[in-house]
């Protein structure tokens, strides 16, 4: 009985789904995910510290030895400073988190408040301020943020599009009939999507090879004690985000394209 109610009211609900709100709710999964990918390391709450753009932790391990390094001796040196601190570092957008003791993140958006909370022996080598500078030089979250608000633009736009109603002919009967969009408004969405689409995948290449440069140098400047890691979670969010609004990107363009297809055939 109640798969026989569910068929019942998926056939009531697809005739009313249109083209558009298909497009709609890929908009709006692409703006949760950017969202949580703008909101990672802004807090403490659950999950949301998992969402990083690089990670900096305090760990021994064997270190390399290469012929350019002019005094390989100094791994030895940064091991001793290092000592028994444990202490991690995440940097998000808009915060930093960190664990002293492998307990739970600390997460604050003022690294200074942050570094009051551990002591020297926690971070010997400062990476709470080496996560600081990274944030505040090399992020750039302002890209992401307009792209947000110009694919919510689009999202509003695309809610005017009309959708299906019934019309009563000369003869009275009754025919389910779904007018075309708007042009001008198709093609404002067209370009706001568009141009949201460019925005992320700038933001997201400036977050992927800014995170792995910073990540190589400094686990380099800390060989054999500090390890450096690139958030895998954030990359899927920006990648993902950037996909989705690729996929709107090219749903709109197809339907510009055929509606325009089929007035050239309807006039001749």
């Amino acid at each position: 009985m109640p798969n026989i109610r569910f068929a019942i009211g998926l056939q009531r609900l697809v005739p009313v789904l249109g083209y558009h709100h298909v497009l709609m709710i890929l908009i709006a999964i692409a703006i949760i995910l950017l969202s949580l990918l703008l909101a990672g390391c802004s807090s403490s709450s659950p999950l949301i510290p998992g969402i990083f753009l690089i990670s900096l932790y305090y760990q021994k391990y064997p270190p390399v030895f290469d012929p350019a390094q002019v005094d390989p001796g100094v791994a030895s040196a940064i091991s001793n400073i290092v000592g028994r601190a444990q202490l991690e570092v995440r940097v998000g957008y808009f915060g930093i988190c960190i664990n002293p003791d492998g307990g739970a993140f600390l997460c604050s958006n003022n690294a200074s408040s942050l570094a009051s909370q551990v002591s020297v022996d926690q971070d010997p080598l400062n990476l709470i301020w080496v996560a600081s500078t990274f944030k505040d030089s090399i992020v750039f979250p302002y890209l992401i943020i307009v792209a947000i608000i110009l694919a919510f633009i689009c999202f509003l736009l695309l809610a005017t599009f009309p959708g299906w109603h019934e019309e009563t002919d000369e003869r009275g009967s009754e025919h389910d009939v779904k007018p075309f969009p708007s042009r001008p408004v198709s093609q404002v969405a067209l370009a706001l999507i568009f141009v949201a689409s460019v925005f992320v995948l700038v933001s997201v290449l400036w977050q992927h090879t800014a995170s792995v440069g910073a990540s190589t140098i400094a686990q380099d400047l800390g060989n054999g004690s500090v390890v450096s890691g690139v958030g895998t979670t954030a990359m899927i969010l920006g990648w993902f985000g950037f996909a989705l609004l690729i996929i709107v990107t090219i749903g709109l363009l197809v339907m510009i394209l055929s509606i325009s297809l089929l007035d050239k055939l309807t006039d001749e």
